[in-house]
């Protein structure tokens, strides 16, 4: 099996629609694909509708922005229950200010001297939750940087770089309690992505694992093979499971769908700890 456990629709900042994603998801190869996008499942209607006769198994999740000691990081939540209200509304309140972010730092950008609009963010997120991805193709659009990537720098969009803003995060400790209270399954993204900014401690990690941390996402883009060798060695020692994923956000990131993948024996694993949604088999 080939387990992809970290994918991105429009419905927040990839590029594909949600059908869109299944079908490159089946065209990748990929046996299941998790839909993970950023503190919302807005996309979960039109990607299970898109499953229908293609054999591709759907994970249902999202990626949730939270902060500790001042640094950002992001948790993966895994099969559950969209309408338990204290997780749902936790979710609303990130992404309700996610959107005052957006404005503010459109405005910061302005004041640096990017010609962009908060107009053309909008155009270029279309339905999906505006985040700094589409702030960074406006600048791509203005020719102020030649790349999304290259906008994730001091000089601009990087966390603290001069056109950034802070934005509601929630504790990663609560968020694992409130994912698992909804009877899903946390894993923690990409947490030794250090190009990113300040990453985390080991010590931090080790109280998430107590707070109900399922897992790390070990096998990511983001990661060298230094990082990966210490996290799997982290990971056993605090009887965390290993995952591996693209982090695919379509044309937005180079990165491949299928780039980086779950053993089945993991994905077993996380499956059986899930309480609040099952998997989805088209």
């Amino acid at each position: 099996m080939r387990i992809d456990l970290h994918a991105h629709s429009n419905a927040s900042d990839g590029t594909d629609s949600p059908a869109e994603l299944v079908a490159n998801a089946v065209a990748a190869g990929l046996d299941v694909v998790a839909l993970t996008d950023h503190d919302t499942v807005a996309g979960y209607g039109e990607a299970t509708a898109a499953l229908a006769g293609t054999g591709l198994t759907l994970i249902p999740g999202a990626e949730l922005s939270c902060q500790v000691g001042g640094i950002s990081m992001h948790l993966l939540a895994y099969l559950f229950d969209p309408a338990e209200p204290a997780f749902a509304a936790e979710r609303e309140l990130v992404r309700t200010d996610r959107l005052r972010r957006a404005r503010a730092i459109v405005e910061r950008c302005r004041e640096l001297g990017a010609p962009i609009s908060w107009e053309q963010v909008q155009r270029i997120a279309g339905a999906g939750s505006v985040g700094r991805p589409h702030i960074a193709s406006a600048l791509v659009e203005a020719g102020v940087v030649a790349s999304v990537s290259d906008a994730f720098t001091p000089e601009w969009l990087a966390n603290d770089g001069r056109a950034d803003v802070r934005k509601h995060e929630t504790d990663p400790a609560l968020a694992v309690r409130l994912v698992r209270a909804a009877g899903g399954v946390p894993v923690f993204a990409h947490p030794g992505a250090d190009k990113r900014g300040r990453t985390v401690s080991d010590q931090v990690i080790a109280d998430l694992a107590a707070a109900g941390l399922a897992g790390l996402e070990v096998d990511h883009t983001d990661h060298d093979e230094p990082t990966r060798a210490r996290l799997r060695t982290l990971a056993s020692e605090l009887g965390l499971f290993v995952t591996g994923s693209s982090d695919y956000h379509g044309s937005r990131k180079i990165v491949r769908l299928g780039e980086y993948t779950t053993a089945p024996e993991v994905y077993e694993a996380l499956v059986s700890q899930a309480t609040g949604a099952t998997p989805i088999t088209g």
